[in-house]
This record gives C-alpha cells, structure tokens and sequence, in this order.
C-alpha cells in the first residue's frame, strides 16, 4: 500500500534511494563483468572481436531495451517495488548461468536473460524517485542513484580481473550473480510503495494512458526528441569504451587484466561517480535560473570531453593514458542524471515509468546495442592497417564523431525545453 510522501521521513526516503542504488549497482556489475573478462572468453572460445562486440552489446541490449517499455507500462499500473525485486532476482540468476555456458551461443543466451531481467529495474526506479523527490532536488537525486553505475563498474573491473586472473572467468559470474539474490529480498521486504506525485503536489487522476499515447506527448516535446539522441550519442561512446578499454590497455600496452582492472575500477568508481552525482547537482543549481542554462551546460562538457579522450587515445604510455583517462571518465557521465530527471518532468504522473523506458530505449539501442559492436568491428577492419593498435584507432574515432554531435543535440534540447515543461501535466 503506498504511503504518503508528506508524511513520510527525510530518512525513509533516503533509505529508499540508497536501496534502489544498490540495485543497481549490481545491475551494473552483472552487465559489466563481462569487459574484463572478454580476454579470457576471445581465448577459450576463440573468437573475434565482432563476436566479442556482439556479446557486450546486441546479446544483452535488444532486450534490455525493447522490453523496457511494455515492463514500464506495467509499472505505471502496479506496485513497482515488487517489479523491480523481481527484476534483481531474474537477471541475478541468469547471471549465474553465465558461468555455466558451454559455448559462446549459450554465453549469447545467458547474456539476452541477464537483459530481460535488468529491463524491469530502471523505469520503476525512476518513476519512485521523482515521487520521492520534487523537480528543485531530483536531479541531484537522480545524480545519487547513477551513483550505481560508477561503483559497479569499480567492483566489476577490480573483483573481475582478480577473479579471472587467479580462478576463471566461470567463478566470476558465480560471484557476482548470487549476492543480487539477496538485494532481491532487501527490496521486495524492506520498502514501501510511495504515492504517485506527492512530491510535487500533483493529484493522480489515476488514468494510465497507453504507450502509443505517452510516445506521441513525447514526440511533441521537441527538447525530448534531442535529449534522447544526445544521452544515445553520448552512451554509444561510453559504452564502446566501457566494453573495449581493459583489451585496449592490454593489446596497446600489454597489461594484464587484472593490473588493468586495478587501476580502471578506482578511475571509473571515484572519477565516474564524481560525474553521475555532480552533474546532477551541477544542473540543479545552474537550472535555477532556468531549465536551458542546464543543457548548454551539458553541450559544454560533451565539446570538452571529445578533446580530452582523443589525448587519452594518443597516448605512448601506459601511465599517461590512466592519468588523462580521469576527467574525461568524470565529465563523460555529467549528462545522464540530468537527462533522466529532466524527462520525469515533461511528462504526466503515469506516464513517467513509460517515458524513462522510451528514453532508456533510445540510449540503448543507440548505445549500448551498437556502441561496442560497430567498435568490435571497425577494430577487426582496422588491423591490417594498425595491428595491435585498431582499438585505439576504432576508440579515438568513436569520441571524435560522435561526442560534438552529442553535444549539438543538448544545445538544440535546451530551445524547447522552458516551454515543453511547463506542458508537463495535461494528462495528470
């Protein structure tokens, strides 16, 4: 039964958003051990790149993507809690049979399960955060949760390579799928429904308009259209690096996975986490003198991160590509929290859980679906001409082309995005 925001304490509601951040934490760990272990399964499996690519991303994103939206329109309707403990415990599970696959299909298959559980978790979340939190203070809370992906990708990368350099890549998927059982439990009996729109005094007519109906609000809302294909710019670079970066520090400059991960989860989990929380707390406050401020913020920093990664990418040594890969791990996160936390604002109170899937969608397939994949492929095509070098070529330019186009989205984004948002509740 939902309890009453305006009742509840400051507390409870942080309680709640540090529990649905653990989960997804581990939303992010169980999708992203996978990159620190693509060397060990290239070897076992014998394998190319493009196979490789193909694992990171269409085996596990199509349905991760895809069926985030009917699972949103369900959250919309039901409890959400319930949803999402659900969704821990099925992609926690098949996370395990991960470790159990005979063959890199079977792995293909395992990793499609591990997407279709992840799909149940992000909508419902974010539809319960932005009735936890008002508009003032939601991306900052917004920012907190995306504070999950960066310590994921930390605990994925530093117990990852460990694991897989001293017992296997098997035991890996074992380890880190079992504890998401027990998240499950902490979720569906420890918190409680919250009421829809009480953090904006907004009053729940109680109507679920269908997809069709959300899909057309949002098409209207120009600054959404542009939000979405900068944030699925942004994550195609994000997710291609994220995929591709421990191989690269291994072929270019002969690391060991584990060294690598050593070094990457501490850079992608203080620096990353840095740029998911403060981006959001970043735009709230320039957003105070108005939503646009905020999105030419964030077309700024995309424009800046493009320079900082092609450094990144150039350079001779190891140590040096570690150092400059900090900032740009930190300003290459600013965009996402703000994107979501403006998108739960431009829409009406059950359209929220919707429109965060339809967003998640775009990000995905732009994303994650095509980012290490097309990466996978551009490397196997470049080794003719760069050898142990085509992921660094095929990285460097992903960043360059992609990033300055991200950031045209974001400005064109902020035109629109006063007037789209005070439309925000005609369907409340």
């Amino acid at each position: 039964m939902p309890t009453s925001i305006a009742s509840a304490s400051a507390a409870g509601r942080r309680y709640v958003l540090v529990v649905l951040t653990v989960a997804y934490m581990f939303n992010f760990i169980d999708r992203t051990i996978l990159s620190i272990l693509l060397p060990a399964i290239r070897d076992e499996f014998r394998v190319g790149d493009a196979m490789l690519g193909f694992l990171a991303g269409p085996a596990f994103a199509l349905f991760y993507a895809t069926l985030g939206v009917p699972i949103a329109r369900l959250a919309d309707r039901v409890n959400r809690r319930n949803l999402i403990a659900l969704a821990v415990a099925l992609w926690s599970a098949m996370t395990v049979m991960c470790g159990m696959a005979a063959g890199v299909w079977q792995l293909a298959l395992a990793r499609v399960g591990v997407g279709i559980g992840e799909a149940g978790s992000n909508p419902p979340s974010h539809s319960i955060i932005a009735d936890l939190y008002p508009p003032e203070r939601r991306s900052a809370a917004m920012g907190f949760y995306t504070l999950g992906i960066s310590a994921g990708i930390m605990l994925a990368y530093l117990g990852g390579g460990w694991i897989v350099q001293n017992v296997g890549w098997r035991e890996a998927f074992f380890l880190v799928g079992l504890p998401g059982l027990v998240v499950a439990l902490l979720l569906r009996f420890t918190l409680r429904e919250p009421a829809r729109g009480e953090s904006e005094a907004r009053s729940d007519s109680g109507a679920r308009p269908a997809v069709s109906v959300v899909l057309g609000f949002l098409l209207a809302r120009r600054s959404f259209l542009h939000m979405a294909l900068g944030a699925g710019l942004s994550s195609f670079v994000g997710y291609s690096i994220l995929s591709w970066l421990p191989s690269f520090m291994h072929r270019s400059f002969e690391i060991e996975v584990a060294i690598a991960g050593s070094w990457l989860g501490p850079i992608y989990g203080l620096a990353g986490g840095f740029g998911f929380y403060m981006g959001g707390v970043f735009c709230d406050r320039i957003g105070r003198s108005g939503h646009r401020r905020s999105l030419v913020f964030i077309a700024s920093v995309a424009l800046t991160t493009t320079v900082l990664y092609a450094a990144m990418f150039l350079a001779p040594s190891a140590v040096l590509c570690l150092i400059l890969a900090i900032v740009p791990t930190m300003t290459s996160s600013f965009y996402l929290a703000p994107v979501f936390a403006q998108t739960q604002g431009l829409v009406s109170l059950r359209m929220r859980a919707v429109a965060s899937s339809l967003l998640i969608l775009v990000i995905n397939v732009i994303g994650l679906a095509l980012g290490p994949w097309v990466t996978g492929i551009s490397s196997d095509l470049l080794v003719p001409l760069a050898g142990a070098d085509s992921l660094r070529y095929s990285l460097l330019a992903v960043g360059s082309v992609l990033l300055p186009w991200a950031a045209w989205h974001f400005y064109r984004a902020s035109r629109s995005i006063e007037g789209d948002l005070a439309r925000a509740a005609e369907h409340d």
